[in-house]
């Protein structure tokens, strides 16, 4: 049974960490915690058994029994304002529901799987729709290079739509701490003679995804084992990183499953 509070103050401590969490996309790694807004994330947490230490509900969703049911799996509750739950909310139309839930920044990295690394991605759009595109296709595991957007921000978590609990996060790398990977690592690139469609894909590999405007910096691309080219037969000069991540992800998937 969950514990249950109700909170009327702006300036209770707990919204007050709760508005640095929404409001600040690396607030979670000073504060230890992370916030989910929404009842799409909150299910998403739910279904894969994901730790939650909170649950706030404004007071419309402590009267939904749906959204009650949700908050009931939480330890602790606060039922609060609508107007308060919109002071704590990173979004433009608020929702009725989130979780504050722990985080964990000692995953170890696990070498030999299928993994996706990220480096230098500023776009939180695109950093959340290649987790989810990682998900989607069996990449269980993604790698963040130092200065890499913040993979737990309230901004890719919305962009990721829950794909962060089916993955192995791990972020603040240098591009030496891939070596413990044992895996060949794999960029595209605009002038790599061999196409992807061409190839026979290592397996299990890793993806090096690179900086939208400067692409994979050269102290990784040397250690990537192959470079390969995505063919346009449309002419442009480039495709934005997260379809190329959705492209090369796919290529791979559906040559895992044909040799099966």
């Amino acid at each position: 049974m969950s514990q249950v509070l109700h909170i009327t103050s702006r300036d209770n401590p707990v919204l007050q960490r709760l508005r640095k969490l929404s409001q600040d996309g690396g607030a979670y790694r000073k504060l230890g915690s992370i916030w989910l807004e929404g009842d799409h994330l909150v299910r998403a947490c739910l279904q894969r058994k994901y730790p939650v230490g909170l649950a706030v509900l404004t007071e419309a969703a402590a009267a939904d029994p749906v959204l009650r049911l949700l908050g009931d799996a939480a330890p602790r509750q606060l039922i609060v304002p609508t107007d308060l739950f919109k002071s704590i909310s990173g979004l433009e139309s608020p929702a009725q529901i989130g979780f504050e839930v722990p985080y964990d920044p000692e995953q170890v990295l696990t070498p030999g799987v299928d993994t996706v690394v990220l480096d230098r991605l500023q776009d939180a759009g695109n950093v959340g729709t290649i987790l989810r595109n990682a998900a989607a296709m069996g990449f269980h595991q993604v790698l963040a290079i130092k200065g890499t957007a913040a993979l737990w921000s309230p901004k890719v978590l919305r962009a990721g739509m829950g794909a962060h609990f089916g993955l192995r996060l791990i972020e603040g790398l240098a591009p030496a701490d891939l070596d413990a990977l044992q895996v060949n690592l794999v960029a595209t690139s605009s002038y790599a003679e061999q196409q992807l469609h061409q190839l026979v894909l290592p397996r299990p590999c890793a993806w090096v995804m690179g900086h939208e405007g400067q692409g994979v910096q050269p102290d990784l691309m040397q250690r990537c084992a192959l470079t390969v080219g995505i063919p346009q037969p449309g002419g442009e000069e480039s495709l934005n990183v997260g379809s190329a991540a959705a492209i090369c992800l796919y290529e791979s998937a559906r040559q895992r499953l044909v040799s099966q």
